[in-house]
């Protein structure tokens, strides 16, 4: 523990000592840190021998300098300065570039007048379920009804994930015949011979992927068997179908903080936000090289910052995407932590209690203003320990960077603040801010910060502890559940999905009742994180069920942790070819942004042109709004929720023709039949007569029948002029009427 103490504060003393060997003003906060750290630890293993860095990965004269890869923006000759400073060029878009770079070259690729940032920051983690507890239904989704006559045939959905089990038959078409998963690039798999990527191997074809069988991560993550199900599952022989269950699939299987286990520390360095650009990369040129649009989904997810640590990041994604390429991705499930505090310009404080677990609490300050942040350890007695650092103080210290330590309850504090301009917004002040101590931070006392000063308008962030209300002071209960997207969902080009909620309980394989309510009807998961972004930009964009989802679990984690306790919300096991599986239930916002994707991918089949602009268009016009009390877009839900069969109306002009309902009906499922028939199956038999109207896609009325059913189903014959896709609106009782969009069989 004093070891991890002597590095955080030697390596923010010695940044200064640095600005002579690195131009740091164009390396961003996690760059400038690695180059901080790789040269403490080498003055201090030069001196006695030891390393200190946190990581372990040091250069020195007998191994190799550590690779990192991150962006680049740089202009002219790139090539020769690349290539003269050791780095591997992987990936350009205009000015930026995505490099791997010796760790020991950072210094003078900065220097270099050609060069005017380099950005890179440590991957991101999966957004794994919220709950223990979830709910089966009879079909694989309620609340979202799909069109029939598109099912993401021709398009090409990916996913970049962890935990992928390639031989489950979720991925194979209903009959368990054609297998759908075309191309796959594990970055984490140890086969690199003669491998065409910086990091790990892709397999292509039936045969290389189910020999392969599942990701290098595969026995001890299933994240991603579950959320490519969402997308993109033909259900077997179960009613759990994904969204676009006939869509060509590619995926990757990326490293997250949760796979550092398979990582050579040699290695640690390379696994960043470039890769993750990379591997997006890869699923767009796969479906590029087969024709197909795409959609991506991406349930994983990092925290905002003011720093400036995924700008070129953000940049990269607006390149990658575009018409045909559209990248969806999770909000978090952050919604029920209050971690936000604003004090507006005069109001004198604005405050809350701090509660962490561990030896350190970060916060985060962004002031307009001079303000001061108050601190204060409550102890049994009535003697209070009180620190208050000004911002002005900070800004005074050398190289705004202000280190202290006091005794507080007989144990040393440590504190470290920096200042810097606020990337969004260089009126205003940024101030991070750690505490640290020898042992657990709440064995010095209940501890409550609060920003104080009329004059200024100032934000504080808690991404290291939780922000909590006490009976020790009342009156400081300022903190929202706000202020919470992840990265990269806040970036501009990205899709953010956040979760809503339809299933309350369920019976797992075992038979027990399970239950987590977060709602019924569409309401917003209280997990599901909130906007607006650090930028002041509304966000999530929409939602999409995630709560209590049913999708596809990992044979092989279930063979590996037969006893974890997320097997628990497993609802059925099922045998298939020598290997038992899982669909199991679970919730989060990962579990929303591959449910958007798939509806992306019907819209994409119907216009496959469409880009990310275009498809906000169609959500801000067609979604529904769950709450009716709200002004839309808001923070919490977007513009509502996902809308398949609207969207698709919309996109194929129909929406407006009258006579056409924009819901599909709901107590009567309408399916072709060879021969130009209809087949009508209804919950219950009407009671009334019911008329079935069939309009071209051109809003012309092909034929109108009415027919009073006799059973609990009815076949309608349509006429030769009947053919392609049509649109079959049925009228009469409420709870049959709605339209379907479906393609008539000859």
């Amino acid at each position: 523990m004093k070891k991890a103490i002597l590095i955080f504060l030697l390596a923010a003393c010695q940044l200064s000592a640095f600005a002579q060997r690195a131009a740091l003003g164009k390396l961003s906060p996690w760059v400038r840190s690695i180059v901080a750290e790789q040269r403490l630890s080498a003055s201090v293993q030069k001196s006695n021998g030891k390393s200190l860095a946190k990581n372990k990965v040091v250069a020195n004269s007998i191994s190799p300098s550590p690779m990192l890869t991150a962006f680049v923006r740089a202009e002219g000759n790139v090539d020769s300065l690349f290539s003269a400073n050791g780095c591997q060029q992987l990936l350009s878009c205009g000015d930026i570039y995505i490099v791997a770079m010796p760790i020991s070259n950072i210094a003078a690729l900065s220097q270099n007048s050609q060069v005017s940032r380099i950005e890179s920051q440590r991957g991101t983690h999966a957004l794994m379920d919220i709950s223990g507890a979830y709910l089966g239904a009879t079909k694989a989704y309620q609340g979202l009804s799909l069109p029939q006559a598109y099912t993401g045939m021709g398009v090409m959905v990916g996913v970049m994930d962890i935990g992928f089990d390639l031989t489950h038959p979720n991925f194979y078409d209903r009959s368990a015949t054609n297998y759908r998963i075309r191309s796959f690039w594990d970055q984490l798999s140890a086969d690199t011979i003669n491998s065409a990527h910086y990091v790990g191997q892709s397999y292509h074809g039936k045969e290389a992927l189910l020999r392969y069988a599942h990701s290098r991560d595969g026995l001890d993550q299933t994240h991603g068997t579950h959320t490519l199900g969402s997308l993109a599952g033909s259900g077997f022989d179960s009613p759990y179908r994904g969204i676009a269950y006939e869509s060509d699939i590619c995926i990757v299987a990326n490293a997250t903080v949760d796979d550092v286990a398979f990582i050579d520390t040699a290695d640690y360095y390379k696994f960043t936000y470039a890769t993750d650009a990379l591997g997006f990369k890869y699923i767009f040129d796969t479906a590029d090289s087969l024709g197909m649009p795409c959609v991506v989904s991406f349930s994983e997810g990092a925290p905002q910052d003011f720093r400036g640590d995924d700008q070129l990041y953000f940049a990269m994604l607006d390149s990658l995407t575009g018409p045909g390429h559209i990248l969806v991705s999770s909000a978090g499930n952050n919604g029920l932590i209050p971690s936000y505090i604003h004090k507006p310009l005069g109001d004198e404080s604005r405050g809350s209690f701090v509660w962490t677990s561990a030896d350190r609490a970060s916060l985060t300050i962004n002031s307009l203003g001079a303000s001061a942040l108050r601190t204060v350890f409550y102890h049994d007695t009535d003697v209070n320990d009180t620190i208050i650092i000004k911002t002005s103080e900070v800004l005074a210290a050398e190289d705004s960077m202000l280190i202290d330590s006091t005794i507080i309850a007989g144990q040393k504090l440590h504190l470290a603040i920096s200042a810097y301009d606020n990337c969004y917004d260089a009126s205003r002040q940024v101030y991070d801010v750690q505490f640290l101590s020898l042992g657990r931070l709440d064995a010095l006392g209940k501890m409550s910060v609060e920003i104080i000063g009329k004059n200024a308008d100032a934000e504080l962030y808690c991404d290291g502890g939780y922000l909590v209300a006490n009976d020790l002071n009342p009156a400081l209960q300022d903190a929202e559940c706000t202020h919470n997207i992840n990265s990269p969902s806040a970036a501009p080009s990205v899709i953010c999905v956040g979760a809503n909620s339809y299933r309350q309980n369920f019976e797992n394989y075992l038979g027990d009742l399970r239950t987590y309510d977060m709602g019924t009807n569409g309401q917003r998961g209280e997990y599901s994180s909130v906007g607006p972004t650090f930028d002041g930009r509304i966000k999530p964009d929409v939602m999409a069920p995630g709560t209590n989802v049913i999708s596809s679990y990992s044979s092989y984690y279930l063979e590996k942790h037969p006893q974890a306790s997320d097997i628990l919300s497993d609802v059925a096991h099922f045998d298939f070819q020598g290997r038992t599986y899982a669909w199991n239930a679970n919730s989060g916002t990962s579990m929303a942004s591959p449910i958007a994707a798939g509806v992306i991918a019907l819209w994409l089949q119907a216009c496959p042109t469409l880009t990310p602009h275009d498809v906000m268009h169609i959500i801000s016009h067609t979604s529904r709004r769950v709450d009716p009390t709200l002004s839309y877009p808001n923070n919490l839900y977007g513009y509502g929720e996902i809308n398949a069969y609207a969207g698709l109306l919309y996109i194929l002009g129909i929406d407006g023709v009258t006579g056409i309902s924009h819901s599909t009906p709901h107590d009567v499922a309408i399916s072709p039949l060879s021969g130009g028939r209809l087949k009508l199956a209804f919950a219950s038999q009407p009671s009334q007569s019911l008329t079935a109207t069939v309009y071209s896609l051109s809003g012309n009325i092909i034929d109108s029948q009415s027919f009073m059913p006799t059973a609990d189903s009815h076949v309608l014959q349509l006429p030769a002029s009947a053919s392609g896709i049509v649109v079959v609106q049925i009228s009469g009782e409420n709870q049959y009427q709605g339209s379907q969009l479906i393609r008539i069989s000859k």
